[in-house]
């Protein structure tokens, strides 16, 4: 598990709602539902971008060392017809790739109409580590996937997914279309996705509201949210992510924190664009 993966992961899975349970496949309640949604009640459209600076701190060290950009196309794909395409990048600043040098690439086709995932892949290159994911999504809601680690030949593989199985980026934009009014304060709610050759199961807790002033951008009124890791190179899994996300129709994060093994990360949104409904949430 790589630092530009589970930065993804935090924006990610703050958002998976096992709050309404009132999913179109009753023998399946541990996710949320997975509904056509209408057009005006969507929390995201054609053309939003979203940007985030990323710090780290380690005693007397605290920078911003990296971005990550994530961006949303509605198109007409030649195999699966009128999709959302989303492309998220994630880089460090040329200064630190002497250090750690990341060029990270996440990209998810889905459908427009309730957000289940057709395609994925993600290219990998951290350091000296690399990692290959293409995924096809089957009606079945197993997943044909082929994983390839550095150089090695591809591995070719069934996931045995299933009404909650998403990749990360689909799983993100899926999310926010969801109603968190129902969630309980401090409870348990699982997250899955697919991720290589698994599937994850973690968990999150909505803490509450709280009105969060954010550096550079504004003061929005905000969810909060825990969010428990994977174990991995970066994190341990004995933390809990923080996570601050609009309280609003958009649902945009806006920033998280977290221990790492060697030091502490954050992310922060640097920009938005485009987006798809008024940002009530910013009080100034």
């Amino acid at each position: 598990m790589r630092i530009i993966y589970n930065i993804i992961l935090i924006l990610v899975s703050l958002f998976w709602d096992i709050g309404n349970l009132k999913s179109y496949n009753q023998n399946d309640k541990r996710c949320a539902p997975v509904n056509v949604v209408s057009e005006k009640d969507r929390a995201f459209g054609h053309g939003e971008i979203l940007k985030y600076t990323v710090s780290y701190n380690w005693g007397m060290v605290n920078s911003d060392v990296g971005e990550i950009e994530a961006s949303l196309n509605r198109v007409k794909d030649p195999k699966y017809g009128d999709v959302f395409h989303s492309v998220i990048r994630g880089n460090t600043f040329r200064f630190y790739d002497v250090f750690f040098k990341v060029r990270d690439l996440f990209e998810s086709k889905f459908r427009v109409d309730n957000g289940r995932p057709l395609y994925f892949h993600r290219d990998i290159s951290e350091g000296k580590y690399r990692m290959k994911n293409w995924y096809q999504f089957r009606d079945d809601y197993s997943i044909e996937a082929k994983v390839q680690r550095k150089n090695r030949d591809v591995m070719d593989t069934i996931l045995k997914g299933d009404i909650c199985t998403f990749d990360l980026v689909s799983l993100f934009y899926f999310s926010r279309n969801l109603d968190f009014s129902n969630v309980p304060e401090g409870v348990e709610q699982p997250i899955s996705f697919a991720i290589d050759s698994q599937i994850y199961n973690l968990y999150y807790k909505f803490i509450g509201k709280e009105v969060f002033r954010l550096r550079g951008v504004g003061t929005f009124n905000s969810l909060k949210f825990v969010v428990k890791v994977v174990a991995g190179e970066v994190f341990s899994g004995k933390e809990e992510i923080t996570l601050w996300v609009t309280d609003d129709k958009n649902k945009v994060p806006l920033y998280f924190e977290s221990p790492i093994i060697v030091g502490r990360v954050s992310g922060r949104l640097k920009s938005y664009e485009n987006l798809k409904h008024p940002l009530t949430s910013k009080i100034r």
